[in-house]
């Protein structure tokens, strides 16, 4: 059970960030179907590592907890049929062919949305449908640079550095997921779905932010920051004798209340100090100010002292160190009953019943999947390992 208990979505989507979007679906109650193609996702691939049980990389896995799972060829005329009856039940289908695709195999918004008038029909592209780059491809990597992500990020005086996380689709993903819940909403007054459509580019220009503003209102091209922030300070990472802590002083109390942790009270009545447009123009006497304190502290001592004094700061930790109890148990964003992976972070609403989180399901347990469906379904689990079935077809 959870909040979208009862919808059901038919999930056409492969790579990042549809799967990201879906599983976030499928985490608060929803049905979801993930449907491959005969040879899989291309990211069960991805590895290493993969799961010794099913074979299947750690970023498939990562992103399809809550779904059952089926494989149809949709460039045949068997496969589309049997996408058709699952769409009978259904209340959103999402998917993230290459512009265009769904039209010539005849399964297309304007196909369906007759035949399905209730029907949410998302579909994720690199650049939309319409323009001068309407229905070319778009891979995250590839969007950030065209998008200016790449040209903000790196250290400072370096290049443009690739963000270290895979953001454009996340951020698409979630866009999708928010798109989707308010098509369902709109629905319950005019009873009809809706076409969404989710561009990589629109949104990597999107979280371009406050670059891209900035941008608009000086003209001036913002370079590479670094650590720091172009409209903040202090807002970067320091030095100690164990690690780096970040330290964002939002406003003048927060930076006063620093100064006092580190022993330098007076530094915040300074003129060149004294406010955050005072600190921007000064930003490398700051940072040097700030070094030179932190330096001497143990950096977990440091963090608990300016956190406790109102000042947000945590050190910068690695991927091992995030993953280690106690952390990140109070959040329960680690919940090794979702099986091999642990669960993302995602929002709780707070009195909405819980799902219970389970890995990956690979085998469909389909009603609309009939007998003589079973030549146009391929169990992509058996075909990875060897091994399974296809549950409730015989």
């Amino acid at each position: 059970m959870g909040a979208l208990d009862g919808v059901k979505v038919i999930d056409l989507t492969r790579i990042l960030g549809g799967p990201f979007c879906t599983q976030w679906l499928g985490d608060h109650g929803a049905d979801v179907i993930k449907v491959e193609p005969p040879q899989g996702d291309d990211v069960r691939k991805w590895g290493p590592p993969f799961d010794d049980e099913i074979g299947a990389a750690s970023y498939f896995l990562g992103v399809n907890r809550n779904k059952r799972g089926m494989a149809l060829d949709l460039r045949k005329e068997e496969g589309r049929a049997v996408l058709l009856r699952l769409l009978e039940g259904a209340d959103v289908l999402i998917e993230n062919f290459k512009a265009g695709s769904m039209t010539r195999w005849g399964i297309g918004w304007e196909a369906l949305k007759d035949r399905f008038p209730r029907l949410i029909h998302c579909t994720i592209t690199g650049f939309g449908t319409e323009g001068p780059m309407g229905g070319m491809p778009g891979y995250d990597a590839v969007i950030q640079a065209q998008a200016g992500l790449m040209s903000v990020n790196g250290p400072q005086g370096g290049e443009p550095t690739r963000i270290g996380v895979s953001l454009v689709d996340m951020c698409t993903g979630m866009a999708a997921a928010f798109a989707i819940s308010m098509a369902l909403h709109e629905r319950n007054s005019s009873g009809r779905g809706q076409y969404i459509d989710a561009a990589l580019y629109d949104n990597a220009l999107a979280i371009l932010y406050p670059h891209y503003a900035n941008f608009l209102l000086s003209g001036k091209d913002p370079g590479i920051f670094g650590n720091q922030h172009p409209n903040l300070a202090p807002y970067d990472s320091y030095p100690t004798r164990t690690f780096h802590v970040y330290v964002a002083g939002g406003n003048d109390g927060q930076f006063a209340r620093m100064c006092a942790v580190l022993g330098v009270p007076e530094a915040a009545e300074e003129a060149r100090f004294k406010t955050n447009a005072d600190r921007i123009s000064h930003q490398a006497e700051l940072r040097e100010l700030i070094a030179t304190r932190t330096a001497g502290w143990d950096g977990e001592e440091l963090a608990h002292a300016l956190m406790t004094h109102g000042v947000p700061a945590g050190p910068v930790l690695d991927t091992r160190a995030v993953a280690t109890p106690p952390r990140t148990t109070p959040q329960a964003m680690w919940r090794p009953e979702a099986g091999s992976l642990p669960m993302n972070a995602t929002a709780n609403i707070k009195d909405a019943p819980k799902t219970n989180l389970i890995a990956v399901r690979t085998a469909a347990n389909t009603s609309t999947a009939t007998k003589a469906d079973k030549s146009a379904i391929i169990d992509i689990a058996r075909q990875q390992t060897n091994t399974g079935h296809i549950s409730g077809i015989s």
